[in-house]
């Protein structure tokens, strides 16, 4: 039985808490959160004790901890879970500051725990198949990766000026993926960028509406494109062009029903919700890293993975600010 801490008992706690006791090989022992009613909440729905990062962390017995708390708490509950010798699964990112994110994972490194990323995107089952077909070769060399990611509404404005801005908030999920499907590692990047949708957004200091293009050193380009409104739904679409074809993972749908009539054809709308849409992603996440706590597996999301996505975010805002090409 592997036990387990839990850091943070809101929206992204709560799933992981979820999915932990879904489970009969893994426990919830702990909820910790500054909320003691969130976290009474969620250990009293899944029978674990509500207790504080000394008190958890100081359990020798304790194997791991799952980290869902706001981002500017992460880097520090890492490196003390690291410290105290418990393997960790933290969301993303590790932090906003690229600075803290190497102290961090120095600290990782010289404790020798496993550290994995919440990156789900990579375990949805859709864009899963997808990259087994891309390495299996079946569309021969890439040439372009093009990902659309579209939220059906804009977050209130007070999140957006403590975010991080759309690049590292938003777009750091699709740039981890171009990096997942790039057969190598972009080398330049531009950003352009504007402020359509809640003009609150733009006084906060953020955009709203952002597009990336990317090469790699052997001249492979992608093209990222990313909005805080689709009012159709929660847009996320994936497309590789390459010497022998062409693969693609569209939206997923609420039922597969369609209504054909004189009037047109009609389709069921995308989920509203990330929560709906990557449901199955949440799962298989958590299945990797038990997998890897178990059977001693490198996690799919590593630190370093969550690093070159900040990497890259930082690169488009600075792109974005410039007006120009940020080489790294």
């Amino acid at each position: 039985m592997i036990s387990i801490c839990l850091f943070g008992a809101g929206r992204i706690g709560r799933i992981h808490a979820a999915n932990v006791a879904a489970r009969d090989d893994v426990e919830l022992r702990y909820v910790v959160d500054v909320d003691q009613a969130s976290a009474a909440a969620c250990a009293a729905q899944h029978g674990a004790a509500v207790s504080s990062v000394e008190q958890a962390l100081n359990d020798h017995t304790l194997d791991a901890v799952i980290i869902g708390s706001p981002t500017d708490t992460h880097a520090d509950l890492i490196s003390r879970s690291a410290q105290a010798g418990k393997a960790i699964f933290c969301e993303k990112p590790i932090d906003l500051d690229i600075g803290r994110v190497d102290a961090c994972l120095a600290v990782v490194e010289q404790c020798g725990v496993p550290l994995a990323l919440g990156f789900n995107r990579r375990y949805d089952p859709s864009f899963a198949s997808l990259k087994a077909r891309l390495d299996g070769g079946s569309i021969g060399k890439v040439e372009m990766v093009t990902i659309t990611s579209r939220d059906p509404a804009p977050p209130p404005a007070e999140y957006a000026a403590r975010s991080g801005g759309i690049f590292r908030d938003m777009m750091i999920h699709d740039l981890d993926m171009a990096r997942w499907l790039l057969p190598e590692e972009p080398v330049e990047v531009f950003a352009t960028a504007s402020c359509l949708v809640d003009p609150a957004i733009g006084a906060a200091g953020d955009v709203d509406t952002a597009m990336v293009v990317m090469r790699t050193a052997g001249g492979i380009l992608c093209h990222i494109s990313n909005s805080r409104r689709a009012v159709y739904g929660y847009d996320q679409r994936i497309e590789v062009f390459g010497s022998g074809g062409m693969l693609r993972a569209e939206n997923e749908r609420n039922d597969t029903v369609q209504h054909f009539s004189a009037d047109g054809t009609l389709i069921s709308r995308v989920p509203d919700f990330f929560i709906d849409r990557y449901e199955q992603a949440y799962r298989r996440e958590l299945n990797d890293f038990v997998d890897m706590l178990t059977n001693d597996t490198t996690p799919a999301v590593s630190g370093k993975d969550g690093r070159q996505a900040l990497v890259l975010a930082d690169a488009a805002q600075a792109s974005l600010e410039r007006g120009a090409i940020v080489r790294l």
